[in-house]
């Protein structure tokens, strides 16, 4: 390997070389110089579980650590808290290509949301994993150590007011749903109430509690029916005997003269006649001897008063004692009669209520299981409020389950980024390489015989001697001015450059990023995804 002749053609374009050393570096020196320094404020939370345990009293909120924390950033990463934060806390006060006047309101949402970091870790992440403590880091970024400090302390301190306010919010709003779902089942339970009180006054005679009694009413009533039967056929047939002996004087009295006898007492004869017969072949409740019976004792009532009429001094004394008798028997016989028409209607009452029992049974069932279901849902209110009232005084007193602060966040000594050190190294090393590929690529492209062995391995010709090109000094002073001059001018011009772009156009990071987000560099992106001038 001839490594002077490899020297010189590296000599030959030490310009090039230089060209692009000198555009890396001053890209990198300018970068790590202009670029802003971002600090990074950063605090500590805990989320800790429940100061009073569950089987003892046990709050009414039972959402899980991670989620309402999610729950939690979801809010403060609203548009109206971050346009909030910004404009309070002056955000954007030392950034004029961001002042809130000029800038849209989406920028700057989206601006805040990239700089806020809320990280959770731990927590339950399985079945068959331990549960580990719950903690999450906050973080700001800004350009000075002050604002993020600031910033992030205020993240943290909504992220508490936050939490509080959801635990107490939801536990209120649970003994608000209960104290109200007590007072509608209490309406309910007054309501169903007065409505088996109204069936029940409407219904005495016939609720299904008096069914027993009532039937005893009946028995009791048939059993006195049967016995006024029994006492008005002893009272008819005490009539029947008065009658009897009556019929049986006047017989003696007139015995003398029958052609003396009135039509009426041969009728009464003849009935009497007629009655034996039907003794003889009919049963004594037969209508038919029934009917006689009561023809009998209507005409003999009749003979007896023309017989009373007539005057006969002991017929006339006998003829009353008769009536007398007969009035007797007939009203205890009216009497009996009217007592047993009003057993017979009270028997038809009875039956009448025993008959309307079974439905208003299931009438009144239906009510009282309607009743009972709400009064369980009534019990069970109640008891539900009582433990959301429990639970509302748990979250109250802070008992519950809560975020605490392990760490505040305080001013960063340093900025987290940019590595200046590791910018201007890279800028540096991009620039030897890119001038290392352009000689190698010059050299490459380049296909003419620069010496004598090209010759002999091209041609197969053997030279005598080489005579080398000599430039006069003008021309190597004008190669010279040349070449000192670009690269003078791009040493300057570049910083110079890139300091007016940054001040005047907009900022160095801002460009970065949006080169980043169009080329699909992420991670460009991620590096450099802070807005301050």
């Amino acid at each position: 390997m001839d490594i002077r002749f490899y020297l010189s053609l590296f000599l030959r374009h030490l310009h090039w070389f230089l060209l692009f050393l000198i555009i890396g570096s001053a890209l990198g020196l300018t970068l790590a110089k202009v670029l802003p320094p971002v600090y990074v404020a950063k605090a500590r939370l805990l989320m800790e579980s429940e100061q009073i345990p569950g089987d003892l009293a046990a709050s009414t909120v039972q959402t899980e650590a991670t989620e309402q924390m999610e729950i939690i950033q979801q809010r403060i990463l609203t548009r109206d808290t971050l346009l909030d934060l910004a404009n309070r806390l002056n955000i954007y006060a030392g950034a004029p290509h961001m002042s809130p006047q000029s800038t849209p309101a989406d920028t700057i949402v989206n601006d805040m949301r990239k700089r806020i970091a809320i990280t959770t870790t731990g927590g339950n992440t399985g079945s068959r994993n331990p549960v580990r403590a719950t903690l999450v880091a906050v973080s700001f970024e800004a350009p000075t150590g002050e604002l993020a400090a600031t910033v992030t302390n205020e993240l943290v301190t909504r992220i508490l007011r936050e939490d509080v306010a959801m635990r107490t919010g939801s536990a209120r709003q649970t003994l608000e749903f209960f104290e109200q779902e007590v007072s509608r089942l209490d309406a309910e339970l007054t309501t169903r109430g007065g409505a088996i009180l109204t069936f029940q006054e409407a219904n005495q005679e016939t609720l299904p509690d008096s069914l027993e009694f009532r039937r005893a009413q009946q028995t009791a009533g048939q059993e006195r029916l049967l016995q006024m039967d029994r006492d008005a056929a002893l009272l008819a047939e005490r009539r029947r005997g008065v009658v009897a002996q009556q019929a049986a004087a006047e017989e003696a009295n007139t015995a003398v003269g029958a052609v003396d006898r009135t039509q009426e007492q041969r009728q009464l004869q003849t009935l009497r006649d007629d009655l034996t017969r039907a003794d003889a072949i009919l049963s004594p409740e037969n209508p038919r001897r029934k009917l006689l019976q009561t023809q009998v004792d209507a005409l003999a009532a009749v003979v007896a008063a023309q017989s009373e009429q007539r005057g006969v001094a002991r017929n006339g004394v006998m003829g009353g004692a008769f009536i007398a008798q007969l009035g007797e028997i007939d009203a205890q016989l009216a009497f009996l009669d009217e007592q047993k028409l009003q057993v017979q209607a009270e028997l038809a009452r009875l039956q009448t209520t025993i008959e309307a029992t079974p439905g208003n049974a299931i009438a009144l069932d239906t009510l009282q299981r309607d009743y009972a279901n709400v009064r369980a849902q009534y019990d069970q209110a109640v008891a539900s409020r009582a433990r959301a009232e429990t639970g509302d005084v748990i979250e109250t007193l802070a008992k519950g389950q809560r975020i605490s602060v392990i760490e505040q966040a305080v001013v960063p000594a340093s900025p987290d980024r940019p590595n200046r050190k590791l910018i201007a190294a890279a800028g540096v090393g991009g620039g030897l390489f890119m001038g290392l590929a352009m000689v190698i690529l010059l050299e490459v492209l380049n296909k003419g015989i620069r010496r004598p062995a090209d010759l002999n391995s091209a041609l197969g010709i053997t030279p005598f001697a080489t005579l080398p090109y000599f430039r006069t000094t003008e021309e190597k002073w004008r190669r010279r001015v040349i070449i000192y001059g670009v690269l003078g001018a791009l040493l300057v011009g570049i910083p110079i450059g890139i300091w007016a772009l940054d001040t005047y156009y907009m900022p160095l990071d801002l460009i970065i990023d949006g080169l980043g987000r169009r080329i699909g560099l992420a991670s460009l992106t991620s590096a450099h995804s802070t807005a301050f001038a």
